[in-house]
């Protein structure tokens, strides 16, 4: 690709894409002439762009200058290897995320497109809608928050809004919804990322999702099957293990998976779980094994669309299987995508070697070959294959989608416990203002607000601290993070000892691969590390009538301390969750939300108090 050729198509995409775009996409379906499309084009492809097909790599968003290695890998792919989808992705060069832009994803997918002599399935992980990895866009709740709000039609709104997104910007597969039952509050990677632990309702949100986000365009993905709830350990970061026996799973895991293939979903991802009431094998993951991916979800539960693994850069399979064995070994099981191969060449060579022994069929392939084909087919990728950068401005970040997700945020806040001796707070202006780094706290000093985040240097928790500022000018405000808790414990003490209100308000939610130090030991909870935990602890001991406890995240917070006297939840540290947060304080809002799992020994399922907005 020429220095021309791309300014080219950046500077002139309109007019050269008006007449292979889709304006509107039309509902995820599968006609006749989709069909033949998919049957011609495999027969015609060679057995090194059928293994392509099989293959899925990461695309980063970024601008790249034509003589970019990065783009040449990119590029690479497509020509060489003849990849058949991308995960379209943001850079994480530094360990946290850079969002980009989706003018930028759109730039990417189109000329990535134009290279590709097939076209590329696209796909993206948006299960909070776009803002996830591109500025400029919706951010919504997590999850949870969702069932905790306890609507149907949120869900369905929400999935034609990233329907809209996601096919403006060129990606036609969301890895969304999450099927996985929250079933244990240990578990460090699902958590707030599942509706609920009630299976049948976590089934109702997912078949509404499945429904509405493909009757708009967008293909879905039900993922980790058998079921990722009913564990305590990181899948990134080595193998998790799921205890429960076949009638738990039966009962419970396989409800929200039979509820999303009833609905039509276009996908299901499979978890990188090891699964002994399934699977004997102790070195097969479910991603491996034939009985749970071909004999269970294909024989059993009778779906016949694509099936994707989960990354299989994850430490969970990857430290079973040299790289390349892991893809044979998911093929053979029964996959038809294999997502993030660790080397792409090797993985190949791996394939087609398998291929040509006979360890696996060419009918085989060519089984899974046709419904990726099929999958594309569905999303009117055999008419079309590049979008209209110009209706960027009028497909994203719509006004009614902001007003939409607060609308959610706001009513999935849930006040648990109240001890009725600090909320509601009062809007007004105290005498002394001062943050972290300014003079100490003045005796009357009136209002405390410490966020307990993971970095202080990152965004989670600012949108909390200036929505209260804007209330409470003169509020003490201290961010607090692992390495800095333990020194700036005295100084959030004595501020304490002065404040007549004192909001301790948790930015804690499952990240991949995140290990924290709970009781001495690195572990990879969803919970406050140890020098944290110590810090509430003492101002629940010395001030905790004066405390009001707010979870921006995990709702089993409150396991670690039981003696709190009021506790609110949000379910997310999404910008719309921490306003909501603020605004509940405030007595702005109803706060009505109801609890989707139980918190043990604390709250059960379904609870709530509601308390009118002032």
């Amino acid at each position: 690709m020429t220095s021309k050729h791309l300014l080219a198509c950046l500077f002139c995409v309109c007019s050269c894409a008006k007449q292979e775009v889709f304006i509107t996409p039309s509902a995820v379906q599968l006609d006749s002439e989709g069909e033949q499309w998919a049957r011609q084009t495999l027969a015609a492809m060679t057995p090194e762009e059928k293994v392509g097909q099989l293959l899925m790599v990461r695309a980063n968003v970024a601008f790249y200058n034509v003589k970019d290695p990065a783009w040449a890998e990119l590029n690479q792919a497509v020509r060489k290897y003849h990849v058949g989808s991308m995960l379209l992705s943001v850079p994480n060069d530094t360990g946290t995320s850079a969002r980009s832009l989706p003018f930028e994803a759109a730039f990417v997918t189109n000329q990535l497109q134009h290279e590709s002599k097939v076209p590329l399935l696209f796909a993206a992980d948006f299960e909070r809608g776009l803002s996830m990895r591109f500025a400029g866009t919706t951010s919504f709740p997590h999850t949870m928050a969702f069932a905790a709000a306890g609507k149907l039609d949120y869900v369905r709104d929400f999935a034609r809004v990233v329907a809209r997104e996601s096919r403006a910007i060129g990606v036609h597969l969301n890895f969304f919804p999450i099927a996985d039952v929250s079933s244990n509050p240990a578990n460090p990677i699902i958590n707030i990322r599942s509706f609920s632990e009630n299976p049948e309702r976590v089934s109702e949100f997912v078949a509404a999702y499945v429904k509405e986000a493909q009757k708009a365009g967008l293909l879905t993905t039900a993922k980790h099957f058998p079921g990722h709830g009913n564990e305590d350990s990181d899948s990134h970061l080595g193998v998790a293990r799921i205890l429960s026996d076949a009638a738990h799973i039966e009962a419970v895991e396989l409800v929200p998976f039979r509820g999303a293939i009833a609905a039509g979903v276009g996908a299901i991802m499979m978890a990188h779980v090891t699964v002994p009431a399934l699977e004997p094998a102790a070195d097969r993951v479910a991603t491996t094994s034939h009985l749970i991916t071909s004999d269970l979800l294909r024989e059993r539960l009778g779906f016949n669309g694509l099936v994707v693994t989960d990354a299989l850069q994850m430490n969970a399979i990857a430290d079973l299987y040299p790289d390349g064995r892991a893809g044979v070994e998911a093929l053979k099981a029964g996959n038809d995508v294999l997502l993030l191969p660790r080397d792409l060449q090797v993985t190949a060579n791996a394939v087609m070697q398998a291929a040509e022994t006979g360890e696996l069929s060419w009918p085989q392939i060519d089984a899974a070959v046709m419904r990726v084909l099929l999958s594309k087919a569905s999303v009117g990728l055999h008419r079309s294959k590049t979008v209209d950068i110009s209706q960027l401005p009028q497909l994203l970040s719509q006004p009614a989608d902001a007003v939409l997700s607060q609308q959610i945020a706001d009513d999935a806040v849930t006040l648990i416990r109240d001890s009725q001796t600090v909320l509601p707070l009062t809007v007004g202006k105290v005498v002394v203002s001062t943050g972290h780094f300014d003079a100490p706290a003045a005796p009357d000093n009136d209002l405390l607000v410490v966020l307990l985040v993971d970095n202080v240097q990152d965004e989670p928790g600012r949108i909390f601290a200036r929505e209260v500022h804007e209330r409470r000018p003169g509020a003490r405000m201290i961010f607090v993070d692992p390495n800095l808790v333990s020194g700036m414990t005295p100084e959030i003490l004595a501020a304490a000892d002065m404040a007549r209100a004192i909001v301790v308000a948790a930015v804690i939610t499952p990240t991949a691969g995140k290990v924290v130090k709970v009781e001495g030991n690195l572990t990879n909870a969803v919970s406050l590390d140890d020098a944290s935990a110590a810090l509430l602890n003492k101002l629940l001991a010395g001030t905790g009538d004066k405390v009001v406890l707010i979870s921006l995240g995990n709702p089993y917070l409150a396991m670690d301390f039981p003696n709190i006297g009021t506790y609110l939840c949000t379910f997310s540290h999404a910008p719309p969750s921490q306003r909501s947060a603020v605004k509940a304080l405030f007595a702005e809002i109803d706060v009505g939300g109801h609890l989707p799992v139980t918190i043990p020994k604390i709250a059960p399922y379904g609870a709530g108090l509601f308390r009118a907005k002032r």
